[in-house]
């Protein structure tokens, strides 16, 4: 190998960060690349991570030592398919690894989501995060609100949904956030699963943060603690499916606090209980529900029995699912890029020549964000392997992408750029001694960013 391998990644999250982080330490001289469509990068840990999760966002510190480093680059604010094309990159590096990973809402197939109302919780988390590609206010004006999904994220949208917003002042969350949850009308939030109590896909620490709420009162259905033989097997094989299952439990055992009580929020787990229809026709009025059963083997069945539950806000939490991308093939029922240990594949199954993928674009939104690594770790095993095969870039030159951004005039922003606006939105949470309050608007934080 004449020259150091170049490799452009695109996506700036978690992981196209290991991506780059294990390229640098693989012993293969390299330089890497990193572009993001925002203006910062830490994508998900940033801007899907629940504000009130510090510890989760403390990942951010490991993050930030990779693209400490001087064969590291970012170029934030740039978007793949629009200001950077395929040929661009075939053009200026040897290899590019796609690490874009899954952000909008999984649709779910039932009538009525469509109605004002009714949101996506990417969308949401969006908005609570501070994304600057979601609009500034959000109406919370709903007293009973509903939120289907039986996974982490319902747990985040209803905790966030029933805390004060005094309690969430701790946070980074920016002042417009802080103004709409001050305004929030909930007084009971309703998270609905459609199978049983074994099958949520809850982690034990998650679930057992919704006790510690300040003002909410967690109420589970004893009548939905039912266990077929899949569960039960389920429960002897994974430990953390007990501590969830026995959270549950107690929660159902316990006393219920007076339901007169104007201190209290509620927020109610109810379980087997299949969405059927989203009710209303200006907008959300309630949802329909249908009473499952479990099978035997862990799934479960309609019974017939359908409730109606009065709502005037609903929120979908059944999934993220990935977005297409210019001129690379795509699987739209997984939304993913299709591939064989991170080797992108066409539609004949070859591998793309110099074309890989990481994370959540190539494997579907499943696993906790350490759970990248080892995805980081195969993708950069297989991109090293094939690097002597790889048709070398004619444009190596690491000044031309600039060259090439500077004429479409894209105004990037850069590693040294988030190292000022990170300082200015430190500086923010010190005036009221917080850590941190977010910078939203893009065009605000592109003017931050912008060094000399």
């Amino acid at each position: 190998m004449t020259r150091a391998l170049r490799v452009a990644v695109i996506g700036a999250g978690p992981a196209g960060i290991y991506a780059a982080d294990m390229l640098m330490k693989s012993g293969t001289p390299c330089t890497v690349d990193l572009f993001d469509r925002l203006p910062a990068p830490f994508g998900l840990v940033r801007y899907g991570v629940a504000p009130d999760h510090p510890r989760i966002k403390q990942i951010v510190h490991a993050l930030h030592r990779v693209l400490d480093s001087p064969a590291v680059r970012l170029f934030g604010n740039v978007a793949y398919g629009r200001d950077l094309l395929l040929a661009d990159v075939r053009t200026l590096y040897d290899a590019v690894v796609v690490a874009t990973g899954c952000e909008r809402d999984r649709d779910l197939d039932i009538p009525g989501t469509d109605l004002p109302g009714s949101h996506g919780a990417a969308e949401f988390v969006k908005w609570f995060d501070g994304h600057p590609d979601v609009p500034r206010d959000w109406s919370l004006d709903a007293r009973h609100v509903g939120v289907i999904g039986a996974g982490n994220v319902a747990l985040d949208v209803a905790r966030v949904l029933a805390k004060q917003a005094e309690d969430m002042l701790a946070t980074e969350i920016p002042d417009n956030v802080h103004r709409g949850l001050a305004a929030n009308r909930a007084t009971d939030v309703h998270v609905f699963a459609r199978r049983g109590l074994a099958q949520a896909r809850f982690t034990p620490m998650e679930l057992r943060e919704l006790d510690h709420v300040p003002g909410v009162e967690v109420v589970v259905d004893p009548e939905d603690v039912e266990f077929d033989e899949g569960s039960l097997a389920t429960l002897r094989e994974s430990r953390q499916t007990q501590m969830v299952v026995r959270t549950l439990q107690d929660w159902a055992l316990r006393d219920r606090r007076p339901a007169d009580d104007p201190a209290l929020r509620r927020l109610h787990l109810h379980f087997l209980a299949a969405p059927v229809a989203v009710l209303g026709t200006d907008r959300v009025t309630g949802l329909r529900t249908e009473r499952t059963e479990l099978a035997g083997d862990g799934g479960v069945r309609g019974t017939g029995v359908f409730t109606d539950h009065p709502l005037q806000a609903l929120y979908r939490a059944v999934g993220y699912i990935g977005s297409e991308l210019p001129e690379l093939p795509f699987d739209r029922l997984s939304g993913t890029l299709p591939h064989t240990a991170g080797r992108v594949l066409d539609f004949d199954g070859q591998h793309v020549p110099g074309v890989y993928a990481c994370g959540w674009i190539k494997r579907g939104p499943v696993g906790l964000i350490g759970h990248t690594k080892g995805c980081a770790l195969e993708t950069v095993g297989s991109l090293l392997a094939d690097a002597d095969d790889l048709d070398r870039a004619p444009v190596p030159d690491p000044a031309a992408v600039v060259e090439l951004l500077e004429e479409r005039g894209v105004r990037y922003t850069t590693w040294d750029g988030w190292l000022q606006l990170d300082k200015h939105e430190r500086g923010l949470g010190e005036e009221r001694g917080r850590e941190r309050i977010k910078v939203v608007p893009r065009e605000e934080m592109v003017e931050l960013s912008q060094v000399g």
